[in-house]
């Protein structure tokens, strides 16, 4: 019932096998009537594990409790004491055997029938234990029960047949039990997994297979419900939460083998909203009232929406299980229409924490048009033949002959027109220099950030607490060279700090460090040098979160101004004036906490600013109110970046990008920038939002966790490319195609070590500076290929069945 039947077969069939399943760690508890004198809850087995176990008689297990001492404990015992150390029952009905939660941890739960009647004893899973062992563990207990009823195997019993024997609730309970066969203290909201585990161990599975496209079912209206539908309404409303939202879609698994989505069927796909935690919603598919798959819904599932097919497409990544896609299909534009609005709803009251009725219209709004389908092209002619000429080029370069370049595996050796891959084990890689092999060796540090320059053709890489300076390959050629190592950053006094940011300045000839152990001041490196030469006290009682040139190319320019921000201020920064360094005229700060995670600069100067509550500022000026504030959609911004221009925003989330279009379209102030004038209230522009698709996302291994992306950048340049990277992996978005709508082309390249930082060359769209955490080196941008299987180079995964774990949320609901 609880897992798929093909696991159980080499384990059950084999009848030299005597222990079939078994929970490794946990406690024992026994559980009595409160009004108990011996108390309502102590733990017998403070250390335990528990096994199904095969006796001689055929078609009878048992259910065995054994203590488990831990290193000398045993040794210490007298040979005289006596230790009841193993806890023996025979599998029957008898036992009213039942699983829950307790403290967020999952419980088994059952009874002595020779016992007293009012006990209970609960087996509390230790913490090393995950949902599917605790599956396949209840799962043959339910087996076992089976057979000693039916006194014949359980190999073709059905999963409604196995569900029946659960304790239904049915006999008489003290009214200290909790609810569901969770004995003791019932849960608390404080305790998230009370809201997310609950249901985790009665989701029913074994029946999702692939199988041919099924019609979609004739129905009437659509079936929505303000109660769940259970065996026990009351009871499973206080545990499991309140349906939203309930309708009939195919339901659909991403096969990796295949390379394709299979179909698994058609199911009561329904939104449910938890009663123990606030704005807290599932994704649940269910059959004939069993639940067979429950998702969090949180933006970390990376959704997707398409109009094209009436789909809905996410990834789900279950502790210690490899990332899996779903997608749900429906059958009318109607019944897709509502689920996407209710889905997106509970999306955005799970970011914000703010009802969705009680929030402002406008706001509102807003998310509902940025939420909206992510297949919808607005293309032209010209944009049409853009396609066509990309898809001839890479049949002609599939042609070729040319196999695709494989990942990178080992060094890279720098100072080469191209990059040339060096074997770890080669002998030849001693030649590398021994400075670059001192900036790289020793303390456990990895890189930690880059900057690239605009006048010496150098890029600044961050570990720990030194700085590598690498030298670019002349122009027209693609490589890096290491040049020299800061080896220590110190104060002026002597002090070593690791820098937490670092910001080229006054023409590239200094560096700007943020010293995180000291918030309130900021440092000055002479790159001629090598050393820390001032010390700029910014202000006694406002610390220094980030900094931003003044001006997009100022860092290249005598400038000496730069911007800084706090957790909820804006202000200019000035080295040159006596006393603290904030211009004290030039300083806007929120009352609220505005919780600011980032800050750019236009060529003109104006400034966008983005906080942790995904809302964006734009100012054309500091001191002043901003002229526009973008809503916040719930998820945190972790870097923003804008063209020179200003006409562009790139806001930077964890599994997404968005695009804005600043640009004033319509009424009094139209032509204008965002910056420069508000936009009507009614008239906000709608982010495009960038993201991997979840099937590439399965075949990457892990959910993304992008880095701050960045346009293509410099004088006169115009933006064509917006790169990030996550993980292993860097990701370039065509911006030209973004910009008329096309969103899910995207180029990609693994390299063999995780991406810490990328940024294009300075005035360059094709060279492409990438820092890995043991490296640093330059790809050309012809290197990133179209997202396959083979070049996305994911692990080898599954057979075609989704296992337990992949389908039922480990958290569980």
């Amino acid at each position: 019932m609880f897992m798929l039947k093909s696991l159980f077969g080499k384990v059950w069939s084999d009848p030299n096998t005597n222990e079939l399943a078994k929970l490794t760690a946990g406690e024992l508890y026994i559980v009595r009537p409160r009004s108990s004198v011996k108390g309502a809850r102590e733990c017998i087995f403070q250390n335990a594990m528990a096994t199904v176990r095969r006796t001689s008689q055929e078609f009878n297990y048992q259910l065995v409790i054994t203590r488990v001492y831990e290193e000398g404990e045993e040794e210490t015992l007298d040979e005289d004491d006596e230790t009841d150390d193993e806890l023996q029952l025979l599998i029957d009905t008898a036992l009213a055997f039942r699983s829950g939660t307790f403290d967020g941890l999952p419980t088994i739960a059952f009874r002595d029938p020779d016992g007293d009647e009012d006990d209970l004893y609960e087996f509390v899973a230790g913490v090393g234990v995950n949902a599917p062992t605790m599956t396949f563990f209840e799962t043959a207990v339910l087996k076992a029960m089976y057979e000693r009823k039916h006194q014949k195997s359980s190999e073709k019993a059905r999963d409604a047949d196995l569900k029946k024997l659960m304790w239904n609730g049915r006999t008489p309970r003290r009214t200290s039990d909790a609810t569901h066969g969770r004995p003791g203290p019932a849960p608390t909201p404080s305790a998230r997994e009370t809201a997310i585990n609950v249901l985790s161990n009665q989701m029913a599975n074994s029946h999702l297979t692939p199988a041919a496209a099924t019609p979609a079912p004739q129905r009437g209206s659509a079936s929505q419900s303000s109660a769940p539908t259970s065996r026990r309404d009351t009871e499973d409303e206080q545990l499991y939460g309140r349906t939203e939202l309930s309708e009939d879609a195919e339901l659909l698994w991403f096969d990796y083998e295949q390379d394709a989505f299979a179909v698994q069927g058609i199911y009561k796909i329904n939104i449910v909203k938890s009663l123990q935690r606030q704005f807290n919603y599932f994704l649940v598919a269910e059959e004939d009232e069993y639940k067979v798959l429950a998702h969090e819904l949180t933006p970390d599932l990376n959704c997707k929406w398409s109009k094209k097919f009436l789909s809905f497409r996410w990834n789900f990544q279950p502790e210690n299980t490899p990332i899996t896609a779903w997608c749900v299909r429906f059958h009318d534009e109607e019944v897709y229409d509502r689920f996407r609005y209710e889905v997106n709803r509970c999306l955005w009251e799970t970011a914000n924490a703010i009802s969705w009725d009680k929030a402002k219209k406008e706001d509102t709004t807003y998310a509902a048009e940025t939420y909206k389908d992510q297949d919808v092209e607005m293309v032209d002619v010209e944009g049409e033949e853009e396609e066509e000429e990309d898809e001839v080029a890479e049949a002609l370069s599939e042609d070729s002959g040319e196999e695709e370049e494989e990942p990178q595996t080992g060094r890279v050796r720098p100072g080469k027109a191209r990059l040339e891959y060096v074997d770890p084990n080669d002998s030849d890689a001693s030649s590398v220099d021994e400075e670059e092999n001192k900036f790289y060796e020793g303390r456990n540090e990895h890189n930690s950030g880059m900057v690239v320059g605009h006048r010496t053709d150098r890029t600044f890489v961050l570990r720990g607490g030194r700085i590598g300076v690498f030298k670019h390959a002349k122009p027209g050629e693609v490589g890096v060279k290491h040049d020299m190592t800061v080896n220590q950053v110190k104060t002026l006094k002597g002090k070593a700090f690791n820098p937490k940011k670092m910001m080229l300045h006054d023409q590239d000839g200094a560096m700007v460090l943020m010293n995180p152990g000291d918030p309130h001041n900021l440092y000055k490196m002479d790159l001629t040098v090598g050393k820390v030469v001032e010390e700029w006290k910014v202000h006694d009682d406002i610390p220094v979160s980030h900094i931003a040139p003044d001006s997009k190319f100022a860092q290249g320019t005598a400038q000496q101004t730069f911007v800084g921000t706090s957790s909820n201020g804006l202000f200019r920064i000035d080295p040159r004036i006596s006393g603290n360094k904030l211009v004290g005229d030039q300083f806007k700060q929120y009352v609220t906490k505005a919780a600011f995670s980032g800050v750019a600069t236009t060529e003109a100067g104006h400034l966008a600013v983005a906080s942790e509550k995904g809302d964006i500022r734009l100012f054309d000026t500091i001191g002043k109110i901003a002229k526009t504030a973008l809503p916040a959609l719930g998820d945190p911004i972790i870097g923003v970046d804008v063209t020179a221009s200003g006409r562009w925003i790139v806001a930077t989330c964890k599994t997404h990008l968005y695009v804005i279009d600043t640009l004033i379209g319509g009424g009094r102030f139209e032509g204008k920038l965002g910056f420069e004038r508000a936009f009507p209230a009614d008239s906000r522009p709608t982010p495009k939002r960038l993201q991997l698709k979840p099937e590439h996302v399965m075949y990457m291994g892990s959910e993304p966790s992008f880095t701050p992306a960045r346009f293509n950048t410099g004088p006169d340049v115009n933006e064509t490319s917006i790169i990030t990277s996550s993980g292993q992996y860097i990701v370039a978005w065509d911006f030209l195609k973004v910009k008329k709508g096309i969103l899910d082309k995207y180029e990609i390249r693994k390299y063999e070590d995780a991406v810490v930082q990328d940024d294009f060359r300075f005035a360059n769209d094709q060279d492409i500076v990438v820092a890995l955490k043991n490296n640093v080196l330059m790809a050309n941008k012809k290197e990133l290929k179209k997202p396959t299987r083979k070049s996305l180079g994911g692990p080898q995964l599954r057979s075609r069945v989704p296992e337990s774990s992949e389908i039922v949320n480990t958290g569980g609901y």
